[in-house]
């Protein structure tokens, strides 16, 4: 049997910060306001020089350093984003030359605030069917470069941040239990950021460069679908909650967080979050989640972690696993 390892991980966020109180100075709004309904008292922001490529190549090198791990034998890079340098060439391309990775296949994933979720579904896939044995997963975001700055119910939310695993594999590690996957397409007018098309299910967008979010009506929809699906999740794969050590969601607010947990039976004490430091960051937002609790003691080898996203499309995605890194060699640099 192919098994499949998360064997390091790494993180990067830019040096500037946005607090809450920069942001009294730009819109309407207040500190208590923002922490009341979000949770987030801050978040960072990429340079005007500096784009997810940038942040990517850094978590990598976070990685490296803290595991004594080398990148240049990667089968295949697949970065999860949202805010690409371009259109195209890819982030992954980029980043493979910028790494000296010497023969890899490089895409980027198109899944909103699930795309690490779904990033590390399509590694345990690629290398379980055989065709792979080393994957790089990164999730990250320059979400500041898409983000309007004179909307409030918006540019409290978001920031910038990478997030990379390690995926090998390893024939003794049964560490991916199971997933669940799903989209429901009739909502995706909800969040989006408009291109080549500004029409969506017959309804007009908005034409604009800025992301745009209909954010009671995805409130509405992630508290809806997403404790259903955990429990489907978890009827899969034949575990109870109670063995789940540590409930990692999707970061986007914590108003929103409180509500899954406290339908599915989970103690918020026992969820990790990005959140409060880095604010909404899409992809990046549970990898990011796991390098903290990782950091500060809390997530141990052996504990079992079910990863939850939900975002943009309306798209969503679990992975229930066993947290199970080697062992590091160099303590990480504070974020």
């Amino acid at each position: 049997m192919i098994g499949t390892r998360m064997t390091a991980i790494g993180s990067y966020v830019p040096e500037k910060k946005l607090t809450n109180f920069d942001l009294e100075e730009m819109v309407e709004t207040t500190n208590d306001w923002i922490v009341q309904r979000t949770g987030i008292h801050e978040r960072r922001i990429a340079r005007s020089d500096e784009f997810t490529s940038d942040l990517c190549v850094a978590a990598v090198e976070d990685l490296m350093r803290r595991y004594n791990k080398t990148v240049e034998d990667v089968d295949m890079i697949i970065v999860a984003t949202s805010t690409p340098d371009f259109p195209y060439p890819s982030v992954a391309s980029i980043i493979q030359n910028r790494l000296k990775i010497k023969q890899a296949g490089a895409i980027d994933l198109g899944a909103a605030c699930a795309g690490f979720v779904y990033g590390l579904h399509t590694a345990n896939s690629l290398i379980r069917s055989g065709l792979h044995k080393k994957v790089l997963v990164i999730g990250a975001e320059t979400l500041s470069k898409v983000t309007d700055y004179t909307d409030r119910s918006t540019c409290i939310l978001f920031g910038d941040a990478a997030s990379a695993v390690l995926v090998e594999k390893d024939e003794d590690a049964e560490d991916f239990i199971g997933f669940h996957l799903g989209s429901d397409g009739s909502g995706a007018q909800h969040v989006y950021q408009t291109s080549l098309a500004n029409k969506v299910n017959d309804v007009e967008l908005i034409d604009t460069k800025y992301l745009v979010q209909n954010g009671r009506e995805v409130f509405k929809w992630v508290v809806r679908k997403v404790p259903k699906s955990i429990e489907q999740l978890l009827e899969k794969t034949e575990a109870g909650l109670d063995e789940v050590d540590w409930f990692i969601p999707h970061s986007a607010n914590l108003r929103l967080i409180e509500p899954i947990c406290e339908k599915i039976g989970h103690p918020i004490e026992k969820t990790l979050y990005s959140l409060e430091k880095f604010g909404n960051t899409s992809a990046a937002t549970i990898p990011l989640a796991l390098d903290l609790g990782i950091r500060n003691g809390k997530v141990q080898n052996g504990d079992k972690a079910l990863l939850y996203g939900f975002g943009s499309g309306l798209v969503h995605a679990g992975q229930l696993l066993k947290i199970n890194f080697d062992e590091e060699v160099n303590t990480p640099r504070p974020l």
